[in-house]
């Protein structure tokens, strides 16, 4: 069996708030909980009127709280923002709070703007080229014998699992070299994925934490009844990438027919571009383009995105992807819980 997970991004809609989005996430984790998705992770963002998941670690102990055994974490924080202490910290407190339940995703990126990024920064100086060290000093915050004379309280010894995020070769060789999972965000940057993929799982150097390569891939999940619905619902998130890639960011907008026909083809070629593993359509459809992914791909894990305006439309299309896996044999039965 292949896990399904979610990537949530605690969608702000368009004239919502986000107490609202915070509800719908919490929502939909105790929803997939029951489905038998394997995990629930939030990104960090800062300074996007559409996504509400800025202080990643508060709403991960909110999302925690809420659930009783679906695995809660960070896809990811992006460790440049943070002290490596501080994280270590946070999800120390996470892990002694929810044992056994908390995932720490890390990622090089701002998640943000140019100058709100600068605005996060611990200081001026710090770049993502200090990414590794951060991470071989959180790693250590987080192991049983820590080497640093500064004792991450809570955090020692809880060794929370460690992942590496990226959407480029750089976090690949990373992840190999120290022996972490992998997950690629080929939910919105699929270009250099299956290049990635072979790159980590060939340089791999087996860990405490992992003996052998774990890569979990992103993937999009536009589902409905009808292939023509499921259509109209990717339309929000379509509006949403070519608004952030010009420039434009705002909250999810609502579905509009036949986006991508009245679109421009700078605007269809963003949506090409950063959209091209999706499924978009209704059962059928979304069972063969899931298998063909999965074919193509050969991931350990898949994390299905369903960023779609409608709340109760998201909760369908995941409860969909939870039904085309168990139909391809790939995921467990959605209908069981406890199996």
């Amino acid at each position: 069996m292949i896990p399904f997970s979610v990537l949530d991004l605690a969608p702000i809609v368009q004239g919502g708030t986000p107490a609202e989005a915070f509800r719908n996430t919490r929502d939909l984790a105790r929803h997939v909980e029951d489905w038998g998705y394997h995990r629930f992770w939030l990104a960090e963002h800062h300074g996007m009127p559409g996504i509400a998941s800025a202080a990643t670690a508060v709403l991960i102990g909110h999302v925690a709280g809420g659930t009783r055994r679906i695995r809660v974490g960070a896809g990811g924080i992006m460790l440049p923002n943070h002290s490596p202490l501080v994280i270590a910290e946070q999800f120390g407190t996470l892990e002694s709070l929810y044992p056994g339940r908390i995932d720490l995703g890390l990622g090089r990126a701002p998640g943000s703007d140019t100058i709100t990024a600068r605005a996060l920064r611990r200081s001026l100086d710090t770049s993502a080229d200090e990414f590794p060290r951060d991470v071989l000093e959180l790693m250590d915050y987080l192991s049983l014998k820590p080497r640093q004379k500064v004792q991450a309280v809570p955090g020692r010894g809880l060794q929370v699992p460690i992942w590496v995020l990226g959407s480029s070769l750089f976090g690949a060789q990373l992840a190999a070299a120290l022996g972490l999972p992998y997950a690629f965000a080929s939910h919105f940057a699929p270009q250099q994925m299956m290049q990635a993929i072979e790159l980590y799982r060939n340089t791999f150097q087996p860990s405490a934490q992992c003996t052998k390569p774990y890569v979990m891939l992103a993937y999009n999940v536009f589902a409905a009844d009808t292939d023509a619905e499921a259509r109209l619902l990717a339309s929000s998130a379509q509006q949403a990438v070519v608004n952030l890639r010009t420039g434009r960011p705002g909250q999810l907008p609502p579905p509009v027919p036949d986006y991508l026909e009245s679109a421009g083809p700078d605007a269809r070629a963003i949506v090409h571009h950063a959209l091209a593993c999706s499924a978009v359509g209704g059962p059928d459809t979304v069972r063969r383009e899931l298998s063909a992914f999965i074919e193509r791909t050969r991931p350990d894990e898949l994390m299905i995105n369903a960023n779609i305006h409608d709340h109760l439309a998201r909760l369908k299309a995941y409860r969909i992807a939870a039904e085309a896996g168990a139909g391809l044999g790939l995921f467990r039965d959605f209908s069981r819980p406890d199996s």
